[in-house]
């Protein structure tokens, strides 16, 4: 296990340039936007970015990220861990319209005098890898199969459903 902070600022064009890699824990607890998304956590988020320069001149990010998160189960809503992994590349741009130029292996990442929070870049990286619907197993879940049921299943009318153009159909007739 990682103990080593990620620094929060960076040069990233210093570091592309030099192909440098950075890697360390963020803690969890100090992410506000994943807070909103998928309530309070604890914990760290281990990182690991590499910054470099492909063949044609662009600076990009390689990132990759492992946590452990508290997820609520859409059953019984109680809280179950979640193990999330991630791994992306981020093209470094100036500027909307570089970001534009990018192919589409690279999300673009803005870079402002020539200084990047790596805090936010993390954040909504964990932010796209939570899974939209999560579940305890059957045994492990407070609510049992039976109070997912229903109820008994509504008798199905053998006659068809009214037309809504019946209405009209009774009009035309009557010229």
């Amino acid at each position: 296990m990682m103990t080593t902070r990620l620094p929060t600022q960076v040069e990233p064009y210093r570091l592309a340039a030099n192909e440098q890699v950075l890697e360390g824990c963020v803690d969890l607890a100090g992410m506000k936007r994943l807070a909103e998304e998928a309530g309070a956590q604890q914990g760290d988020c281990e990182v690991r970015l590499a910054f470099g320069i492909d063949a044609q001149g662009r600076r990009y990010i390689e990132g990759r990220l492992q946590a452990e998160v508290s997820l609520a189960c859409r059953r019984c809503l109680e809280p179950m861990p979640v193990s999330l992994e991630s791994h992306w590349w981020l093209g470094m741009v100036s500027s909307d319209a570089l970001a534009a130029e990018l192919p589409g292996d690279y999300e673009p990442v803005l870079v402002e005098n020539e200084q990047l929070n790596l805090l936010p870049v993390v954040e909504d990286e964990l932010i796209l890898s939570l899974p939209q619907v999560v579940y305890h197993d059957e045994a492990e879940c407070a609510v049992s199969r039976d109070q997912l049921a229903s109820g008994a299943d509504a008798e199905v009318s053998e006659e068809p459903a009214a037309s809504p153009f019946d209405v009209l159909r009774t009009l035309k007739d009557k010229h």
